[in-house]
């Protein structure tokens, strides 16, 4: 049973979008204002995604974005959503978010993914070697964090730094049922990934609550769901703010490596009854609309899928119009502002 009674916990998950006629930079430093903002507007964590070659997403550095947002904010949680696997060493990632929860006690999140992140290309120069037991690399994380080698393990005597302080609260992302296990096996936290699909949501955070083991970490089962939203000032605008995502999507099924246009050339494009067909497919799991029909539609999300938290991730086509979305969440879901 999800635990949030009348007040849902809502969180933000940050690709750090390049807006049409933005840079990278300007995306990631818009980013740290928008950690900033939602610290103040009452939502409970901020998460850097870590992706790598796609040109209109400047989340490639987690690490560095959680210790720059983690310093300009005063209490909401920070962290990755997630820091990838197959691209980081375990003893590495170990003592990077130690280091992390010193500088910030109690405000620092690790999320662990199992995919790269990137294309094979791009993930071949992310990480070179054979191919990766990623659950063994998972483990060999945890054994660092916990002390847990055998005595006879060749990691056994090294002590990640700084030994006086835990790693943070780990986190098991995941996208699929069968993955859903491997959280609950290890006793940790579970995110499911549902602004890449709702499909599969219910099935994979009921077969983790079911399959949760106690840990020192976490006495009960705890899942949160990341959810794209759209919202508008009212029913009229959110369509608009809708608009480019509709072109972008139809985009990227056609292979077409193409910045997400303005609203107004958005509004202008007519779509073909299969490009239709594609928009109508990818925007059922999309929370849209004005405050009141996001505010409502969260909460039923949330129950319908067992979720304990929601975490969006906004779409909005700029910077001005994701401080607002934010705003209006903010205030439809009666969070507790600072």
């Amino acid at each position: 049973m999800q635990s949030w009674g009348m007040q849902l916990p809502i969180s933000v998950l940050d690709l750090s979008p390049v807006s049409r006629g933005a840079t990278p930079t300007q995306a990631i430093r818009e980013s740290i204002e928008l950690a900033i903002l939602a610290d103040k507007l009452g939502y409970t964590r901020y998460w850097f995604a870590e992706h790598h070659g796609i040109r209109t997403t400047a989340a490639s550095s987690p690490e560095v974005m959680i210790a720059y947002a983690a310093a300009k904010t005063e209490r909401i949680r920070v962290g990755a959503g997630g820091m990838m696997l197959p691209n980081h060493a375990p003893l590495h990632l170990v003592e990077m978010f130690r280091t992390l929860e010193a500088l910030h006690p109690g405000r620092i999140d690790l999320g662990l993914g199992r995919s790269p992140g990137a294309d094979a290309v791009t993930s071949s120069a992310l990480r070179r070697g054979d191919e990766l037991d990623l659950d063994g690399v998972l483990d060999e994380l945890l054994a660092f964090e916990d002390g847990q080698f055998s005595i006879h393990h060749p990691f056994a005597k090294i002590v990640p730094m700084p030994f006086d302080v835990g790693c943070p609260s780990i986190w098991m992302l995941g996208a699929t049922v069968a993955g859903s296990g491997i959280g609950a096996q290890r006793g940790v936290p579970y995110a499911f990934a549902g602004h890449w699909g709702m499909r599969n949501a219910r099935e994979a955070i009921a077969q983790y609550r079911e399959g949760f083991v106690p840990s020192r970490r976490l006495a009960t089962p705890y899942a949160l769901c990341t959810v794209s939203v759209i919202c508008g000032a009212d029913e009229e605008d959110a369509r608009r703010l809708a608009a480019p995502y509709r072109v972008s999507v139809v985009n990227q099924r056609a292979g077409r490596r193409e910045p997400v246009p303005s609203v107004e050339e958005a509004v202008a494009r007519t779509f073909t009854p299969e490009e239709q067909a594609i928009i109508d497919e990818s925007f059922a799991d999309v929370v849209i609309g004005g405050p009141d029909r996001v505010r409502d539609g969260l909460r039923s999300l949330a129950r319908e899928i067992g979720a304990d938290e929601l975490m969006i991730s906004l779409l909005a086509p700029t910077f001005e119009a994701r401080c607002r979305s934010f705003e209006r969440i903010a205030a439809a879901m009666a969070l507790s502002p600072r």
